[in-house]
């Protein structure tokens, strides 16, 4: 089964920082909106991105979600490790019957290749910054989008 809680909290964290650069506002249901995910998908992500100080939130008629740092402090390693918690981007099997040395061996031996892995997948996510991507993304941008997008009256006309 994919998980897309990095890729959805990332987007999100990215809609918030974009949203923040342009003097608009960001609520859970305008970046389910505009994410075309679940209100409560959106909402359960905001749960450790809060936690982990990425983002804050605050209630009311005018509640909105801002950066809970300047997007140059935070990392795309602080959001992969705060939505995925501690599962490894690799399982390996649970131990076998030591039959062969092949079995009876497999299993640390891919534990180690596999941390190895998480490892440097780690490093490179800790070398962006929502800022840096942020950029990137507009920089390299041939959609024809809008910035940001009226979201919020969208949103409104839609439900």
């Amino acid at each position: 089964m994919l998980d897309y809680r990095f890729p959805t909290a990332l987007q999100m964290v990215l809609s918030v920082a974009m949203a923040e650069q342009m003097g608009e506002r960001s609520t859970s249901a305008i970046l389910a909106y505009g994410l075309e995910a679940n209100p409560s998908f959106i909402r359960k992500l905001m749960v450790p991105l809060t936690r982990d100080g990425i983002i804050v939130s605050t209630l009311g008629r005018n509640g909105s979600i801002h950066l809970g740092r300047p997007a140059e402090e935070i990392t795309l390693r602080d959001i992969y490790l705060s939505v995925i918690e501690d599962k490894k981007i690799w399982a390996s099997r649970p131990d076998v019957p030591a039959r062969c040395v092949v079995s009876a061996n497999a299993c640390w031996y891919f534990k180690t290749i596999a941390e190895e892995a998480e490892e440097a997948s780690l490093a490179v996510l800790a070398r962006h910054t929502v800022a840096t991507a942020l950029e990137k993304v507009k920089k390299s941008d041939t959609s024809g989008c809008q910035p940001v997008p009226e979201l919020e009256s969208l949103y409104k006309k839609g439900h």
